[in-house]
């Protein structure tokens, strides 16, 4: 009795969850945190909490069609895994390699159209695995309403590292200027992975950390971050919900606080800086307190700011 009560509540509450979220990210990056502590905690070996979290990464690419995100990206396997002791490496081996012969197969990968490929020093893998991953994204590479991301050997301070040596290369060689640097410049020298920034962050386990994951395009996008304290097996789909709704508050307060400062400007300066004061208030005006818009149309203020449609 008490676990169907607990189901029903369960589902009202992300019925609740889901009337709150007016909107998705882009892009989610998952780090897959705890799954040997949930084997711990169920008195069996630490690939059977592979195995369980496994399920979890299923669910979580279907959450994500659901919800009309277009690409995910999971902490599969670190460069700091290699560390682990060699019988545990193997099986997470056997399972990469199962499950991306799996999903390349699945039905419902095709009929949702998921892209799969992997970012990493996958040359560091062991060949059956980089086998399953050619099959994984050579199935799968016409696809593209859903990108699916699985970091293998991946460390983000030795992407950064490498892109760094090449460019460092190039300059060397007389084919690349340094004043010609440019972000593009970098990224054209990163993994090739990640289609977009990433726009939120997700860990589970309760550590806090983001733990070298992807620096580039989440720190440097200011990526939200929602740590939660379930292991990667127990993350259910209120938990996800929850880290959209955190995503969500995060997106409106950066919002609000672009508005308060292009209002700040206005009402210190004018010239070009004020006509880009004026752009920014006709487009964030809606996410400032009532009693601030009112005030932007006060005859007192700089020259009357009409709203426009949104641009976003």
């Amino acid at each position: 009795m008490l676990s169907w009560v607990r189901q029903q509540a369960l589902r009202g509450y992300e019925r609740l969850l889901r009337g709150e979220i007016s909107g998705t990210p882009d892009h989610v990056a998952v780090i897959q945190d705890g799954n040997r502590r949930y084997a711990d905690k169920q008195g069996g070996e630490a690939t059977d909490g592979h195995r369980a979290g496994a399920q979890t990464t299923e669910n979580v690419l279907n959450w994500c069609d659901e919800l009309g995100i277009e690409e995910l990206t999971l902490y599969a396997f670190s460069t700091e895994n290699f560390d682990r002791p060699k019988d545990e490496r193997e099986n997470l081996f056997d399972l990469i390699e199962e499950k991306l012969y799996e999903f390349a197969d699945a039905d419902r990968v095709h009929d949702g159209e998921v892209r799969i490929r992997a970012i990493g020093e996958t040359q560091r893998l062991p060949e059956r695995v980089t086998e399953a991953i050619r099959y994984a994204e050579d199935r799968t590479s016409e696809y593209d309403r859903l990108h699916l991301n699985i970091a293998l050997a991946y460390g983000g301070r030795a992407e950064l590292l490498g892109a760094a040596r090449e460019v460092a290369r190039d300059v060397a060689s007389g084919a690349l200027d340094p004043a010609d640097i440019d972000v593009e410049t970098v990224e054209s020298s990163l993994y090739e992975g990640p289609v977009r920034d990433v726009d939120l962050i997700i860990r589970t386990g309760g550590a806090e950390r983001t733990s070298n994951f992807l620096p580039w395009h989440a720190n440097g996008n200011e990526a939200a971050a929602f740590f939660c304290t379930p292991y990667w097996p127990e993350f259910r789909k209120v938990d996800f919900l929850r880290a959209i709704r955190t995503y969500e508050n995060r997106e409106d307060s950066w919002r609000t606080a672009r508005a308060r400062r292009a209002l700040a400007l206005l009402r210190a300066t004018g010239g070009a800086e004020l006509d880009e004061a004026r752009r920014i208030l006709r487009r964030f005006r809606d996410h400032l307190p009532s009693g601030e818009r009112e005030a932007l149309n006060d005859p007192g203020d700089a020259d009357e700011i009409e709203p426009e449609a949104a641009a976003d």
